[in-house]
C-alpha cells in the first residue's frame, strides 16, 4: 500500500459502539503509524452518547491499547489529537446542521479539504435515515471535494427490503459514492484468489469444467451466537453469511479474467457470475439446500448449550445456524460443475477456505478408486493458518505401486518480513483512496438476493421443510453429505492447521 495524499475527514456514525472500538479506530491508527495517511486529516465520532472531545478521546485511547493491530504505541498522543466528537440524534434534522457546522469548523481550523467519508456503524434500520439527513444538510454534495458513504452489511433483509434500500440511497447519492463494506473481502487470502488464478499459468488453463469436478466453500465457526441471539434469530446463517460473504467468494473463484485491475472491470466480472447463477426451483429446494440448528451436547466434559436455550432466542425458533447449498453457474466455463457452500455455528473448528476438487485421471492405473476421494485438491485457506495447499498422489516406499495422498503447502506466516493487514485496515484504506474493487455494487447485492429468495421463502414459510438438529461440536447435519455428487463423496473436514484434515477437530 502506498500513502494517500487526499486530505479528508472520516465521520463515524455509531462511534460509541463496539465496532468502532475494536476495529475502526485501531485500523485507522495502524494506517497512521504506517504513514499511509496524509498530514491533514481528522476523525469525527457521532452517536447518541453525550461525549465531549476529551472524554471520547479517553475511550479511544483505551480501545487502541486493547485492540491495536500494530505494536507501536508512541504515536497515540499525536493520533488522538485528530479525533473529535459530536452528539447526533439520528432522526433530528437539527443534529445534522450542528454536525455540518462542526465539520466545517475543523476544516477551517486545520486547513483540511472538503473530502469526507461517512461510515454507518449503526443498526441497519438507520441506513435509510442517516443518508437522507446528510443529503438534506447538503453533506452529500461534492462541490468542495468527494463525499463517500460506507454501509455495513446486511444490505437489506430480503429482496424487497434490498430494493427499497437501493432506491432510497440512490435518490440522493450516486452509486460511485456508495461503498458497501464486507470485511470478509478485506482478508488478504480472499484477494489472493485473484492473484492465484490470474498470475499463474499452471492454474488458469485448468480452471474450468474440463478439469474441475466440484468447488467447495466452507465458513465454520466453533462459537455459538454468544450475546447476539436477539439479532441472529432474525437473521440466520443464510442471510448472515451466504448472501454476502460466501457468494462473493464464489464469484471471485468463478469469475472470468478481467480486462484490467480497475475496480469496475473486476466488479463487472463478479456481476456476470451472479447473473449466471442457475435459478433454484421451489420444488428442488430440499435436494439442494440443507438447514440445521445446533442442539446441546457435551464436549470434553463441558456442557454446550443448544441454540434454543441461548439468550434472546425463541424456544421454538426455526432459525438455521447451519446452511449448505448446492448450485450451478450456467456459463461455458462452469457448465455442469456443482458448487457447494456451507456455513455454521458450533462446528468443530473455525475455518474459512475454498477447495478446488479436480477430476480423476481418465484411466486408473494405480487404484480402483473411481469416486474422486483421492483426486487432486487445491485448498485456499482464508483463515486461520492462512495459506495454500495442493494435494497429489505419491508412491509409498517399497515394492509395488501403492499411492498415498501428500500435501505441498505454503503458509502466509512464512512471510516473516511482511505484515498482513487486518481486513478493516485494508478496506478503510481503499475507501480513502476511492478504490471500490472490494466493495459490493448494488446490482451484485440485488442478484444475490434474487438467487437466494426461493430458499429464504421456503425456509420461512414451509413448515414441512426439515430443520435438522446437529450436536454442537460436529460438522452439521448428516444429511448435508447427501448434497455432494459422487459415490462415497463428502465434504472436506478441515482442522485449524491447514495441513491437517479428515477428523473431528477440537473446539
Amino acid at each position: 500500500m502506498t500513502p494517500t495524499n487526499d486530505q479528508f475527514i472520516y465521520v463515524i456514525f455509531g462511534a460509541s459502539g463496539d465496532l468502532t472500538k475494536r476495529k475502526l479506530i485501531p485500523a485507522l491508527y495502524s494506517l497512521y503509524v504506517l504513514d499511509l495517511l496524509p498530514d491533514k486529516f481528522a476523525i469525527m465520532g457521532a452517536s447518541r452518547s453525550d461525549y465531549s472531545d476529551a472524554s471520547f478521546r479517553e475511550v479511544m485511547i483505551k480501545a487502541i491499547h486493547e485492540f491495536k493491530e500494530i505494536e507501536e504505541t508512541k504515536h497515540i498522543d499525536r493520533f488522538i489529537e485528530k479525533i473529535f466528537y459530536t452528539p447526533v440524534r439520528f432522526d433530528e434534522t437539527a443534529s445534522y446542521q450542528k454536525l455540518k457546522q462542526r465539520i466545517e469548523g475543523i476544516r477551517n481550523d486545520f486547513g483540511i479539504s472538503g473530502n469526507t467519508i461517512f461510515y454507518l456503524s449503526t443498526p441497519p434500520a438507520l441506513y435509510g435515515i442517516i443518508p437522507g439527513q446528510l443529503a438534506a444538510a447538503g453533506l452529500n454534495k461534492e462541490d468542495d471535494g468527494w463525499k463517500r458513504l460506507i454501509i455495513e452489511k446486511p444490505f437489506g433483509y430480503d429482496l424487497e427490503s434490498a430494493l427499497l434500500l437501493r432506491d432510497t440511497l440512490l435518490e440522493q447519492w450516486d452509486e460511485e459514492q456508495l461503498f458497501r463494506i464486507d470485511h470478509y473481502l478485506g482478508k488478504e487470502t480472499v484477494q489472493n484468489l485473484l492473484v492465484t488464478r490470474f498470475s499463474n499459468g499452471i492454474f488458469e488453463p485448468l480452471w474450468n469444467r474440463n478439469f474441475i469436478h466440484h468447488v467447495e466453500i466452507t465458513s465454520s465457526e466453533s462459537i455459538g451466537v454468544e450475546k447476539r441471539g436477539g439479532y441472529y434469530d432474525q437473521s440466520g446463517a443464510l442471510r448472515d453469511m451466504v448472501q454476502n460473504h460466501l457468494l462473493q467468494v464464489a464469484a471471485l473463484t468463478a469469475m472470468e479474467p478481467p480486462s484490467s485491475l480497475e475496480p469496475e472491470a473486476i466488479r463487472n466480472e463478479i456481476l456476470k457470475v451472479f447473473q449466471s447463477l442457475r435459478p433454484i426451483k421451489y420444488k428442488d429446494i430440499e435436494k439442494v439446500a440443507i438447514r440445521g440448528q445446533y442442539v446441546a451436547s457435551t464436549i470434553r466434559g463441558n456442557v454446550i448449550t443448544g441454540y434454543r436455550e441461548e439468550e434472546g432466542v425463541s424456544t421454538d425458533s426455526h432459525t438455521e445456524t447451519y446452511a449448505a447449498i448446492k448450485f450451478y453457474i450456467d456459463n461455458w466455463r462452469w457448465g455442469g460443475v456443482p458448487f457447494y457452500i456451507r456455513t455454521g455455528k458450533r462446528l468443530p473448528t473455525r475455518v474459512n477456505e475454498v477447495v478446488i476438487h479436480f477430476k480423476p485421471t481418465p484411466h486408473f492405473l494405480f487404484s480402483q478408486d473411481t469416486d474422486c476421494k483421492s483426486c487432486n485438491q487445491l485448498v485456499i485457506r482464508i483463515q486461520p493458518d492462512e495459506g495454500i495447499l495442493l494435494k497429489f498422489g505419491m508412491k509409498t516406499p517399497g515394492a509395488g505401486f501403492e499411492v498415498e495422498n501428500v500435501s505441498m503447502d505454503f503458509h502466509y506466516s512464512e512471510l516473516s518480513s511482511h505484515r498482513i493487514p487486518s481486513a478493516y485496515e485494508r478496506l478503510i484504506y481503499d475507501s480513502i483512496k476511492g478504490d471500490s474493487t472490494l466493495f459490493a455494487r448494488s446490482e451484485e447485492v440485488i442478484q444475490a438476493w434474487k438467487f437466494l429468495m426461493p430458499v429464504i421463502d421456503a425456509w420461512r414459510n414451509g413448515k414441512d421443510v426439515p430443520l435438522h438438529g446437529y450436536p454442537a461440536g460436529t460438522w452439521g447435519p448428516e444429511h448435508a453429505d447427501d448434497l455432494i455428487e459422487g459415490r462415497n463423496m463428502t465434504w472436506r473436514y478441515p482442522c485449524k492447521n491447514l495441513s491437517e484434515h479428515g477428523g473431528y477437530c477440537e473446539l
